[in-house]
């Protein structure tokens, strides 16, 4: 479940786009680890809020992310 990070969790955040995203690409989201909190946020508009999760939390989502749909025929 995601929570909201608190102003000081964010401060020195080292931020991560994904090698799939390009820079003119219409939806990007950009990651963040710290040691208890994975935080995610707009690429696009990084004065959005963000969203921070568990890290046992994002463990379990990122094999379903991971799996590339088959190509309709």
């Amino acid at each position: 479940m995601p929570f909201k990070p608190s102003a000081g969790d964010t401060a020195n955040l080292v931020w991560f786009k994904s090698s799939y995203s390009t820079d003119d690409g219409p939806s990007c989201v950009e990651v963040a680890a710290t040691p208890r909190t994975v935080h995610v946020r707009d690429s696009k508009d990084v004065r959005l809020p963000l969203l921070g999760f568990a890290v046992a939390a994002w463990a379990d989502f990122v094999p379903y992310a991971a799996v590339v749909p088959e190509k309709k025929r």
